[in-house]
């Protein structure tokens, strides 16, 4: 007899359908294999598929792309606390969050918006690779790495949304993927994401790496409190803040798609 999950598709990072990013969430009452859990997010095609299961004062969360585990996804988190909220009984206004990767995470809900409570990454400047010069065809004015990610800096947002990049030459460099980013003309700054080695070309909003440009860029414009926007053909809007060794990344989120899943 065939098993029966509950499957939600949600856009996250928008509160407008086929905009900001499509996660999958999965609700379990136990873990499944490994094995299995990444055939179900490379079968749901998404960018993300979040796992969750809930344990008595905590939700265990995990992240899988199409092609791989992943230590931390902000949307896919963002779009599951959407779900406990929405569609499960959630006596408050925080969701508590444990990854076996990543640790404690927590989501609060202030009306629409929903707040993601991660760990503010650890980075460091480097010299900028020649093969991701040669990746984008134009050199970043800095370049840094930090625990999962590249993160290339520069000058406009007009050199980012006009960079189309090599992707297989990305796929070489290692790590989760190859963040970009700029001054923004409206709000405090913007980026894409690339991370073929990821098997996601381009993600359209990853909240996770704003835990890498949150800091960088509070640290160069002397804001606690920044406003973002991710560049990808579906954008996504995000407010972020620096606490500490922490980072939170704000956005809404609208539910696409409710079905089941028989294994």
């Amino acid at each position: 007899m065939n098993q029966v999950l509950t499957l939600y598709q949600v856009d996250a990072f928008s509160d407008k359908l086929f905009q900001g990013n499509p996660a999958g969430v999965c609700i379990l009452k136990e873990w499944l294999n490994e094995r299995l859990m990444q055939k179900i997010a490379a079968e749901n095609n998404l960018p993300e598929t979040a796992f969750i299961v809930q344990k008595k004062n905590e939700v265990e969360i995990r992240w899988f792309t199409p092609t791989v585990e992943v230590d931390l996804c902000g949307h896919a988190t963002l779009a599951s606390a959407h779900v406990l909220f929405s569609y499960y009984s959630t006596p408050d206004n925080t969701i508590h969050f444990y990854s076996p990767r990543s640790g404690k995470l927590e989501v609060e809900r202030n009306g629409e918006w929903l707040t993601l409570d991660f760990p503010k990454d650890v980075y460091s400047k480097i010299e900028v690779p020649n093969i991701l010069v040669n990746a984008f065809q134009r050199s970043p004015i800095e370049a840094f790495r930090g625990k999962s990610d590249f993160l290339l800096i520069f000058n406009s947002q007009k050199i980012i949304e006009e960079l189309n990049p090599d992707l297989s030459m990305i796929a070489s460099v290692g790590g989760r993927g190859v963040i970009v980013s700029a001054p923004g003309n409206e709000v405090d700054f913007v980026s894409r994401f690339f991370a073929p080695q990821s098997g996601i070309n381009e993600d359209p909003v990853t909240g996770s790496a704003h835990t890498t440009l949150a800091p960088y860029w509070s640290k160069r414009t002397g804001k606690k409190k920044l406003t973002a926007l991710q560049l990808s053909k579906r954008r996504g809007e995000l407010i972020c803040e620096v606490k500490d060794l922490r980072v939170l990344i704000s956005g809404k989120a609208v539910t696409y798609l409710i079905g089941e899943i028989a294994i």
